[in-house]
């Protein structure tokens, strides 16, 4: 890494060569989608746009080209029945959604950038080669409350393994940067940036049970999903079709599960959001809800490696061996991964 003998100007540098590139993403509903799921008081006094469409949100996001690419959190754009809009530099640009990945929760937005001759946008750094110790700053823009909020911090942690609540539901997560620079609710989506300027991470900050701890999504996870979508126009990386939660000691003696280890397929807890996915890999070979993934070609399933981990050792058309407790039985199968 090249030494910087100047932290305090370079960080200076590093915020003025990023925010331009950072955008607000606001999420509108109609009024007869809010009125039935709200307080009648407080449904009234809610603002609306020009349309009479109603803004239940904002969160961030960022350029990551000068075509009107942007990137953020899928949790934030999740909702498909919602509306969104990017803005920058206040105007408000509707966009389309391309891509919302579930197994990295990021999501790509683009807009039409026919008044504009080219958005600013961030390079992406390499996050394989980030540094426990390494500054870094976080940037956000939720219009809402602050408008470009940056907060500095260090790398604390690599490859960490936390659990979200992400979609009203238990969701781990693994290989995520660890940083203590402070990550509001506001900020996610948008950069954790070096002092480079470069975009190392996506910032989350959904997160259970910790306190002046934030997270981000590394930015090589990103890289890949955006060039399937520039190449293919959708994600091609293989997916299982489950919802799981990782299962160790405390899991087990909870739910008084037989194993220590595993991937603990969830029962569906709200609409649309089951364990086994209808018509995906893992339900053609008669998974369940309530079953255990425990090893994958014969390695075992635990929180140092997830199922997440074993998709990214392999390509679509691969064949995986799977080992699975189904009905207080040990079964193995052979499944062709699929996207």
């Amino acid at each position: 890494m090249i030494f910087i003998s100047n932290e305090y100007q370079q960080t200076i540098k590093a915020v003025e060569k990023a925010i331009p590139a950072v955008v607000a993403i606001l999420m509108f509903k109609s009024p007869e989608q809010v009125k039935q799921k709200i307080d009648k008081t407080i449904f009234e006094r809610l603002s609306r746009d020009k349309n009479g469409l109603i803004c239940l949100g904002s969160c961030s996001g960022f350029f990551v080209s000068p075509d009107g690419y942007v990137l953020t959190n899928r949790h934030v754009v999740e909702d498909e029945e919602a509306f969104y809009e990017v803005v920058w530099k206040h105007h408000h640009y509707p966009c389309q959604i391309l891509a919302r990945d579930e197994m990295t929760d990021l999501a790509i937005l683009k807009i039409n950038p026919e008044r504009v001759e080219g958005f600013p946008y961030l390079s992406l750094g390499d996050s394989s080669k980030l540094k426990l110790g390494q500054t870094v700053i976080a940037i956000g823009n939720a219009l809402s409350e602050f408008e470009n909020t940056v907060s500095r911090g260090i790398i604390s942690g690599l490859s960490r393994h936390v659990q979200t609540d992400l979609e009203n539901m238990n969701r781990e997560f693994s290989g995520l940067i660890q940083t203590d620079a402070a990550i509001n609710p506001g900020n996610s989506g948008g950069p954790l940036i070096n002092l480079f300027g470069q975009a190392i991470g996506v910032n989350t900050a959904v997160v259970l049970g910790v306190e002046n701890i934030g997270f981000a999504i590394p930015i090589n996870q990103a890289k890949v999903i955006l060039k399937d979508i520039k190449q293919y126009g959708k994600i091609y990386h293989p997916n299982l079709g489950v919802r799981y939660l990782l299962i160790d000691n405390d899991l087990q003696k909870e739910h008084q599960l037989p194993f220590n280890y595993g991937a603990f397929l969830i029962y569906e807890t709200f609409p649309g959001q089951k364990g086994v996915i209808c018509g995906g890999v893992a339900e053609k070979i008669g998974l369940k809800e309530g079953d255990i993934i425990l090893e994958i070609d014969g390695k075992k399933i635990n929180k140092d490696y997830n199922l997440a981990d074993v998709l990214k050792e392999h390509q679509l058309g691969e064949k995986i061996k799977i080992t699975f407790w189904h009905q207080n039985e040990t079964k193995q199968g052979e499944i062709k991964l699929e996207n």
